[in-house]
């Protein structure tokens, strides 16, 4: 009895689960959190992509907004597990902009918010990720607190990905933004960060490209989640990357950056259905290698959700992708050596991701807790232009309603 009870409870530790995920090599799970309308929006794409790929990532989606109208919009969030937040004192119709309101309500309602979560189901969920616009409103002020209440409560890491606002968006927005920031930081185990505007194609409007913007997010942030996610049996990849790659390499805090790239595999590289029914070698080492350094140099250098010095990183995961075929460890050795040598640390994990029958070497990058982040340097000094403003403005208006309301011999007295 002693002995069953012991295991039972071992079951559920994170130890035990860690334990078992090594042993299997099995993927992320995560509980998805939407804080605002892109929060939601973001989730719903999440949840087609997981959806799509068949991986079951998402244990579970949840939305939470201080606008209905937002809420009634989703697709794929459940209903019964879209929160409405602030009724008596928005009455469903969003804070606006104003992100210290939308904080205040979920610090208010925090026991009613972590309660409406009971659903997730903890004893198979690797992870929390918050997920909510910087620059508006809801998002902006609530899903820090949110984030915080669920590290109070719950062992498993609770991670945030963020969206910065676009440059044309106004000042207002920068403000948020790096208010916002400044706080989700150090409410999470790790920020996950991608800026709006080196997403956005030249001369499209702000508008017509949030579902594109949505779609890529769950693109980027679901190949580094769904690593280890192979449906074959028998496929048996080099190197396997599981949960606890992702857990390690997030565990250092800070803001993170993620980079993909795909290459193309050629019909006459694929070998024909004779040749690997003899089981005749149809695939060249040197250019399966080249193609996986190829992908990952593409990864990293190219466009990453947040733009940044890569030498800057603390610590990286390098997850290749393709046809088992397709994939050797010498490449993604070189590759993930490449990184090291890159990011200028000795931490870089790496392994592959067997995808049969897929046409394209993928490789993915995680660059976790990056320093030099130009765009985060402009978003804040933008953000205390912004504010000067604002405080002069408010300051030069209370003088003008002050010399509007009063007489010049000050003769007149208020009624009350």
């Amino acid at each position: 009895m002693f002995i069953y009870l012991f295991v039972h409870l071992l079951e559920h530790t994170p130890i035990y689960r860690e334990m078992v995920r090594r042993a299997r090599g099995e993927h992320m799970q995560l509980a998805l959190v939407g804080v605002g309308q892109a929060g939601g929006k973001i989730v719903d794409a999440f949840l087609e992509y997981d959806d799509q790929r068949g991986s079951d990532v998402v244990t579970s989606a949840t939305a939470i907004n201080t606008a209905e109208s937002d809420l009634r919009g989703l697709e794929r969030v459940p209903k019964e597990h879209r929160v409405l937040i602030g009724q008596s004192r928005v009455k469903g119709h969003g804070v606006g902009a104003d992100n210290r309101l939308a904080a205040e309500i979920a610090g208010k309602e925090s026991n009613r918010i972590l309660g409406a979560l009971d659903h997730v189901p903890a004893g198979r969920t690797d992870a929390f990720l918050v997920i909510g616009s910087l620059g508006g409103g809801t998002g902006s002020g609530a899903a820090p607190v949110i984030a915080r209440n669920l590290r109070r409560v719950y062992t498993e890491p609770v991670y945030g990905l963020g969206v910065l606002p676009g440059r044309g968006e106004g000042g207002i927005y920068s403000l948020n933004a790096a208010q916002s920031f400044r706080t989700f930081v150090d409410e999470v185990d790790n920020l996950l960060l991608f800026d709006n505007d080196a997403w956005r194609d030249t001369g499209e409007a702000l508008s017509a490209s949030y579902d594109r913007i949505n779609d890529e997010i769950a693109r980027r942030f679901g190949v580094l989640f769904t690593a280890g996610a192979v449906d074959d049996g028998d496929v048996v990849g080099e190197s396997i990357v599981d949960a606890s790659e992702i857990i390690n390499t997030l565990s250092t805090g800070g803001v993170s950056t993620v980079g993909y790239a795909a290459e193309t595999i050629e019909a006459d590289e694929k070998g024909g259905l004779l040749s690997r029914f003899r089981g005749e070698e149809t695939v060249d080492t040197a250019t399966a290698t080249n193609r996986i350094t190829s992908a990952v140099r593409q990864a990293t250098l190219g466009r990453l959700t947040l733009p940044c010095s890569v030498d800057s990183a603390d610590r990286a995961l390098v997850v290749v992708g393709g046809p088992p075929e397709q994939l050797n460890r010498q490449g993604i050795e070189r590759a993930r050596e490449w990184v090291a040598e890159e990011a200028g640390t000795m931490e870089v994990r790496g392994g592959d991701y067997p995808l049969p029958g897929s046409e394209h070497v993928a490789g993915a990058v995680l660059l976790s807790n990056v320093t030099d982040v130009p765009r985060i340097e402009e978003l804040q000094q933008v953000a205390v232009e912004t504010q000067d403003t604002i405080e002069a403005t408010r300051s030069e208006s209370e003088r003008d309603r002050e010399k509007l309301v009063t007489d010049d011999g000050d003769e007149i007295d208020p009624l009350i």
